[in-house]
């Protein structure tokens, strides 16, 4: 629309207004001379003049009105009147209603997870009215001209938060509601395939988490945190299709392997030691050939082909560590030997596979394990074991000490105990012995091997080193250290550290006939290492239950359940330069009879 009488304005979106020609009384015309006609043609233009000023003037009024500040008129946050503001202003104006409500902001939010409820604070999670972009949003509210005249309109402010620290402090809350994801996998016993079947869990979702806290923090009512289950991406139906496809396949007969030095066969107890089924963080299970477990599994026959390289070593002689010399060899290509195996595994004819050798250097010679600065012990932990070094517990926890002693870790590198003892079965010296599945005890191979984790675990912890993972024991025991323990179960549950250090790791282990120790050696970087408990809570006691007689049951005397958490505290150059918090929650653990429930 255009101004008449007067110049068009800039093109944007403010109000303008079209002035039509007026007629006043006795204005008609008539038979006046031309000067009195003259006269009259003179007022109207002098009243049309006047009132289209005055038009003008309220039109730029209102306009400056409407248009004062970047924020519309009678825009609001949280009661604080932001319109005609600008940016700035309305910046200073905001944090100053936001501290006059400092103490209700402050307040803990409620949570419920699931059927838990427990307070957050806010500053412990990062809650926080993101003030900037609130103002921002402000804005770019709704701008319409008459809105900006005569409108209101309240704008929601900008909440943010820490994600991962909010998801660790619901973990807490989620406690034993929570389910850990089943991973899918195939693991031979002898010859046999035997799959283990993908669940889901049932977990928290931190965007979701996120969103739900963030949309309650400024209400009276609780924030509803959901537990969303989370599947494995690989189903049952496809863990039972590899077994039918690959994993029985595999082992009905046995491979021929050709090589430039003669033949050899791979009988299908050693097809089942290297062929490894594992699952990635997704649940996605995948087959490959693990040479160096094939290796081991053919040691007698390899050695009449291959020469087997040797990493330069350490042993601790007299309190010191003692280089053990490396030596070069040569072997089969294991890339090439892994595809080409797998290839042939699903076949029932045509089982021959051809290997090159290739010369093969240690990897780790005496002068790169010079320069890893391996030279005192940083850290040692103990731990007993009830029963006397006789019994299968124990000889499960010493062959997994074993297994360990002597591994390097390098700078950077992530150590994963069922990655380098994998599956602990009877072939590799394990026996049965008790072991908690669903919440009691049973007889499983490898029972006890818990207690070594929680040694190397707390020896690696007092070093100074990245925790990566561990899952503490459902139930507590009294053997272990309160939340800093660690439980392990082939292929779902895993131990792993980072050697977050600039120098190598030696892992050391020894035993005595009730005792059990890890001593970690490396170059000292810490004053000290120390743990901080914060007192125990929520205290639940133990239920009677009654199972059925017979050799797979096994009694507990029960134990009480709590949370705590725990504090390492390190110290370097007199400083403390980190405090980190591990927290768990205890179930109570029932007190198992074997026997009837006696009558009431």
């Amino acid at each position: 629309m255009t101004l008449y009488g007067a110049k068009p304005p800039p093109a944007d979106d403010r109000p303008t207004v079209q002035v039509t020609a007026v007629s006043w009384p006795g204005d008609e015309p008539g038979p006046a001379t031309p000067a009195a006609g003259g006269s009259r043609t003179r007022r109207r233009l002098l009243l049309a003049g006047g009132m289209t000023a005055a038009v003008l003037a309220a039109v730029a009024g209102a306009g400056a009105y409407a248009y004062a500040g970047d924020v519309p008129r009678g825009t609001t946050v949280l009661g604080a009147e932001l319109g005609g503001r600008s940016r700035t202003d309305a910046v200073r104006e905001l944090r100053a209603a936001l501290e006059r409500r400092s103490a209700e902001l402050s307040a803990p939010v409620r949570v419920t997870v699931g059927e838990r409820t427990a307070e957050i604070k806010p500053a412990d999670v990062g809650l926080a009215v993101d003030v900037e972009a609130t103002v921002a949003a402000a804005a770019a509210a709704d701008a319409h001209p008459l809105s900006r005249l005569v409108g209101s309109r309240s704008v929601d402010p900008v909440v943010t938060v820490d994600v991962d620290r909010l998801d660790a402090a619901l973990r807490g809350v989620v406690g034993s509601q929570g389910r850990e994801m089943t991973m899918p996998a195939i693991i031979f016993t002898g010859t046999t395939p035997k799959p283990v079947y993908p669940k889901p869990s049932l977990t928290l979702d931190p965007p979701r988490s996120a969103e739900a806290v963030k949309a309650a923090w400024l209400t009276d009512g609780p924030a509803a945190v959901p537990l969303v289950e989370k599947h494995p991406a690989t189903t049952r139906e496809e863990v039972d299709r590899l077994v039918d496809e690959l994993a029985r396949p595999a082992v009905a007969a046995p491979v021929t392997l050709t090589t430039a030095k003669g033949s050899l066969t791979i009988p299908p107890s050693a097809i089942a030691r290297g062929l490894r089924f594992s699952a990635d963080e997704s649940g996605k299970l995948a087959p490959r050939v693990d040479v160096k477990r094939l290796r081991t599994a053919l040691a007698d026959q390899l050695a009449k082909i291959e020469v087997t390289p040797k990493d330069a070593g350490l042993t601790i002689a007299g309190g010191k560590p003692k280089v053990v010399p490396g030596r070069a060899g040569q072997q089969l290509d294991a890339t090439a030997l892994s595809r080409d195996l797998l290839a042939v595994l699903p076949k029932a004819d045509g089982r021959t596979v051809t290997a090159q050798l290739k010369p093969a250097e240690p990897e780790l010679t005496e002068t790169k394990l010079a320069e890893l600065g391996i030279k005192e012990r940083v850290s040692t932990f103990t731990t007993r074991f009830p029963g006397g070094l006789s019994s299968p517990r124990s000889q499960n926890i010493v062959q997994a000490a074993k297994d360990v002693d002597g591994t390097i870790v390098k700078p950077g590198e992530t150590f994963s105990l069922n990655g380098h003892t994998g599956e602990r079965g009877y072939d590799q010296g394990y026996q049965d012995a008790p072991t908690i599945v669903d919440g009691k005890l049973v007889p499983g191979v490898g029972g006890g091997v818990s207690q070594f984790t929680t040694t190397l675990f707390n020896a690696t912890y007092y070093a100074g080193l990245e925790d990566v993972e561990h899952k503490p024991h459902s139930f507590y025991f009294s053997r272990y250290p309160a939340v800093i323990e660690s439980t392990i179960y082939y292929p779902a549950l895993d131990f792993k550290f980072r050697n977050n250090s600039p120098h190598g790791v030696l892992i050391d282990t020894s035993y005595t006939s009730s005792t059990i120790t890890v001593s970690i050696w490396s170059t000292k970087i810490y004053d000290s290492v120390k743990t901080e408990y914060s007192p125990r809570r929520n205290i639940t006691q133990p239920k009677t239950v009654y199972l059925e007689p017979g050799p797979d049951c096994i009694e507990a005397a029960g134990s009480a359940g709590f949370a705590q958490d725990a504090y390492r505290v390190i110290t370097k150059d007199g400083k403390v330069i980190k405090r980190e918090k591990f927290s768990w929650t205890y179930q109570a653990e029932p007190r198992f009879i074997c026997g009837p429930k006696p009558p009431a």
